[in-house]
């Protein structure tokens, strides 16, 4: 007989890099580092309610403890300055505790297509400025 009981799974994602320039792709290893996401600063209810935090959000570093978080035109503390995008979408547990924090992939060089950017993704003019040094923005 067949257990058709409901039972919890993990999540997938199906991750959409296109906004990853061409000339970046083959440069990923080298283009990315490993970071913590401060996960108390990100809007989890309006901005990435679905579970999924997707790849292509501006990150600021958070001057004092050294996490990353959302970067912010009127952010303080570090993330009202853009250093990059992350790479690579990351799950989250929407039950456990707001503040534990994340792994991820933080791209802080290449090219990036805007148009490709997921909603909330948080490319604004300054954070354009900030990220002209190491990106190229197409």
């Amino acid at each position: 007989m067949s257990d058709i009981s409901v039972r919890a799974g993990s999540t997938y994602v199906n991750e959409d890099q296109r906004w990853i320039g061409p000339a970046t792709i083959g440069e990923l290893g080298t283009s990315t580092d490993t970071v913590t996401l401060d996960r108390s600063g990100f809007d989890l209810v309006t901005a990435f309610p679905n579970g999924i935090i997707p790849s292509g959000v501006v990150l600021g570093k958070i001057t004092a403890t050294g996490l990353y978080g959302p970067y912010a035109d009127a952010g303080a503390g570090g993330l009202d300055t853009a250093v990059g995008f992350l790479a690579v979408s990351v799950v989250y547990d929407r039950n456990s505790a707001a503040t534990s924090d994340i792994v991820a992939a933080l791209l802080w060089k290449g090219e990036v297509i805007e148009a490709f950017l997921p909603t909330n993704h948080g490319l604004t003019a300054a954070a354009r400025v900030d990220l002209a040094a190491k990106f190229r923005l197409l």
